[in-house]
């Protein structure tokens, strides 16, 4: 976790405080609103004083940004930063070989950012108009999910070769059955299972109930009889590391890109997260209904699941054809020009 707290201002601490406490917000996400809000401050910052023009953004100072400040801030200036952001911004600022320009998405993600931070301020009457409300997102490609079909799926599990592969089986398991996000795998603990109930704690702290199927439990008891008990901190972890350790997040994605490699599937096309997509997608093209499955995942708005219902247009034809009506067609009028000559003979 970064300390926001020593080289911001306090409008800003105010912000990510509330994020962090009342919203409920994990540390990553709070993490990325400070380092967004950072990088803009100082960016306006420049704009606005001439004797910073020859400082490097990441050497400007923002522990003086006031309300007064920030009511300065137009919507002229946003745009003039997302320009920035699309020309001159350097990707990775450790390497010589990085390019220049953000991603859309990147760029949409700070918009995001930005939006939240105007909105703040008007929620909590420090702001009276939020300056950038009319603003314009940068036009996103629409990608749909990358996910592995079914016989892929069975592949994966059935070339596993592991020297932990009890474990390793088993993660795979959970998440082509369940679509957990990597950071809830790596965060069960051996008490969040009860039965075929699994406890999941989620983005923003948010807990659910996900179900184990019949796999997902086999799974975890072919696991759980070869799980050696450890002591300290981690000993309630459910996935461990060679070092008795709580499995970490790149061990994990270390593994299932070792397991895709070892099925002759593309390691470099699919990841941890991409079997959360299979989940969701083999759920359903076989008739889960996308509430339910809008529950398994966690997700907060149903928007975020629909994107799995345009996926499969081959199962979207066969269920045009399953209709029964499917084969009636509209019986054949003579033509009017047809009548015409008839009546006239």
């Amino acid at each position: 976790m970064l300390d926001y707290r020593q080289d911001s201002p306090k409008i800003l601490i105010d912000f990510l405080s509330y994020h962090e406490t009342i919203k409920a917000h994990s540390l990553k996400t709070v993490d990325e609103y400070y380092l967004d809000l950072r990088n803009f401050l100082r960016y306006i910052r420049q704009l606005r004083e001439p004797d910073l023009r020859s400082l490097p953004l990441d050497q400007i100072d923002i522990r003086g940004v006031d309300l007064a400040f920030i009511e300065t801030i137009t919507l002229t200036d946003v745009y003039s930063y997302m320009s920035y952001l699309s020309r001159e911004r350097q990707l990775h600022h450790n390497s010589r070989r990085s390019g220049k320009g953000l991603s859309a998405s990147s760029r949409a993600r700070k918009i995001a950012t930005l939006r939240s931070f105007f909105n703040y301020l008007v929620k909590t009457h420090q702001l009276k108009e939020n300056p950038i409300k009319d603003i314009d997102s940068p036009k996103l490609k629409k990608t749909l999910p990358k996910y592995l079909t079914l016989d892929e799926s069975v592949h994966l599990l059935n070339a596993l070769d592991s020297k932990h592969r009890e474990r390793d089986y088993c993660i795979l398991t959970l998440f082509l059955n369940c679509g957990l996000r990597i950071s809830e795998l790596i965060g069960i603990n051996c008490g969040d299972i009860h039965g075929d109930a699994l406890r999941v704690f989620g983005k923003g702290g948010k807990t659910r109930i996900v179900y184990l199927n019949d796999a997902c439990k086999d799974a975890l008891d072919s696991y759980l009889a070869v799980r050696r008990p450890i002591q300290g901190r981690d000993d309630q972890a459910l996935f461990l590391s060679s070092r008795d350790q709580r499995i970490s997040r790149s061990a994990v994605h270390a593994m299932v890109k070792k397991a895709l490699t070892q099925a002759g599937l593309d390691s470099t096309q699919y990841s941890a997260h991409k079997l959360r997509h299979t989940a969701a997608t083999l759920m359903l093209q076989n008739g889960v209904d996308v509430k339910a499955v809008q529950e398994v995942l966690g997700h907060e708005h149903l928007n975020t699941t629909e994107i799995y219902t345009h996926i499969d247009n081959e199962a979207l034809r066969v269920a045009a054809k399953a209709n029964p009506l499917g084969k009636i067609k509209q019986a054949r009028k003579p033509s009017s020009s047809s009548e015409e000559k008839g009546g006239g003979e």
